[in-house]
C-alpha cells in the first residue's frame, strides 16, 4: 500500500475500482484497513473490501478489494501528510510481507505504492528507499533501476548523486554488469529476446574523440566491447541529443543512461502520468509507481492512479512471461 498517510490508499481505491485491472491479474492489497476504508468511503463507496488472511482466500473479482490487513492504525497515526513512527513501521511491514510472499511463490510479483524515506527512518529502517530494502531482503548483490513507459525504457547507471560525482562512479566493469543485467531482463521479463540495447554517451557528441571528455574512450566504449564479446546486443555510445528520438522510433529496446536526469527527463516528458519504476536483478518481480507520496494531495481525492495501473499491468505481463498463465 505504501505510506498510509500519503496518496497510496487513494490511488489503490481508484485503480481497483476499474474492472480492467481484474482482466490482467488478481490483485491482493497488503496494507491498513482504516486507511483504505477511509479512502473507499470518500472515493468509491460502491467498492467493497474483503479481508483475506492469505492469498488463497481472496475473491479476486471486480467490485471487491481483497485486503490482507497487516495494520490497524489509530486516527492519530493517519493524519494526511504527517507520518509517525507507527505509520512508518506499518509501511515497512507491508513491504517485508510482500517480499516473503513473493519469495515463497505465494504471489507472482509485487507492486509497491509510494513510500516516505522520512517515515522509513522514523520507524528504525535506515534505507534510502524501496530498492535497497528489496535487495537486502532478497539477498541480491546487484540491482538496477529501470523507468518505463509502454515502449520507452531507460536504465540508470548512476542514480542519486551530484552531477559532479557521476564520472567517478562509472567503471567499465560496472557498466558491463549493468548491460548484462539489462539484457537478461529484456529477454525474460519483456519478451524482447535479442533486442538491441543502446548506451547513451556521458559527454556532448559522445566526447568527440576525447575533445569534450575521455569517459567514452576510457570507460564506456571498453564496456560495450566487452559486452559484445560476451554476445550481448549492446550498441553505442550515442550522443544523448539524438538517441532518445531514435529509441522513440523503435530502434532500441531500452537505453542505458549515465545519470539520473539524462534518463528521467525524456521518460517523464513522454510518461509523466503513467511511468513505471522496475527493479532489475531481483529474484522476484517488482514494479512501482513512478511518483512519491504527494502529501500535499493526500486526502483531496485528486491523486491520479495511472502510474499504479500501469505498474500493475506491467507486473502482470512480467509474471505471465516468467510463470505462464495469467498474472
Amino acid at each position: 500500500m505504501g505510506d498510509p498517510v500519503g496518496i497510496g490508499p487513494e490511488i489503490i481505491v481508484k485503480a481497483l475500482a476499474d474492472a480492467q485491472v481484474y482482466r490482467v491479474c488478481r490483485p491482493l492489497v497488503l496494507g491498513d484497513f482504516p486507511a483504505l476504508e477511509r479512502a473507499r468511503l470518500a472515493l468509491s463507496p460502491a467498492l467493497t473490501i474483503h479481508l483475506a488472511e492469505q492469498p488463497e482466500t481472496g475473491r479476486y473479482k471486480a467490485g471487491t478489494m481483497d485486503l490482507m490487513p497487516l495494520s490497524q492504525l489509530k486516527p492519530k497515526d493517519l493524519a494526511y501528510g504527517r507520518p509517525t513512527q507507527a505509520s512508518g513501521k506499518a509501511m515497512v511491514s507491508y513491504i517485508l510481507k510482500a517480499i516473503d510472499l513473493a519469495l515463497a511463490r505465494q504471489v507472482a510479483g509485487l507492486v509497491t505504492g509510494p513510500i516516505s524515506k522520512l517515515s522509513m527512518n522514523l520507524s528504525g529502517y535506515r534505507y534510502p528507499g524501496h530498492t535497497e530494502l528489496l535487495a537486502e531482503k532478497t539477498g541480491t548483490p546487484e540491482v538496477a533501476m529501470m523507468l518505463a513507459g509502454e515502449d520507452f525504457r531507460v536504465v540508470l547507471a548512476t542514480i542519486h548523486c551530484a552531477l559532479a560525482e557521476v564520472p567517478g562512479r562509472l567503471s567499465t566493469e560496472g557498466l558491463f554488469r549493468l548491460f548484462d543485467l539489462t539484457c537478461k531482463a529484456l529477454d525474460r521479463d519483456f519478451g524482447l529476446v535479442g533486442a538491441p540495447l543502446a548506451v547513451a554517451a556521458l559527454n556532448p557528441h559522445a566526447g568527440e574523440g576525447g575533445m569534450f571528455g575521455r569517459e567514452e574512450e576510457e570507460i564506456i566504449i571498453p564496456a560495450i566491447k566487452e559486452a559484445r564479446g560476451a554476445g550481448l546486443p549492446v550498441d553505442g555510445p550515442f550522443p544523448a541529443d539524438t538517441l532518445f528520438w531514435r529509441h522513440r522510433q523503435g530502434e532500441f529496446a531500452a537505453v542505458v543512461c549515465m545519470y539520473h536526469d539524462q534518463g528521467l527527463i525524456p521518460l517523464k516528458l513522454l510518461h509523466f502520468m503513467d511511468g513505471v519504476n522496475v527493479t532489475l536483478g531481483l529474484p522476484i518481480i517488482r514494479t512501482s509507481v513512478d511518483h512519491g507520496t504527494a502529501y500535499d494531495l493526500a486526502g483531496t481525492g485528486q491523486a491520479v492512479p495511472d502510474s499504479l495501473k500501469a505498474a500493475i499491468k506491467m507486473a502482470a505481463e512480467m509474471a505471465t512471461r516468467r510463470f505462464g498463465g495469467t498474472g
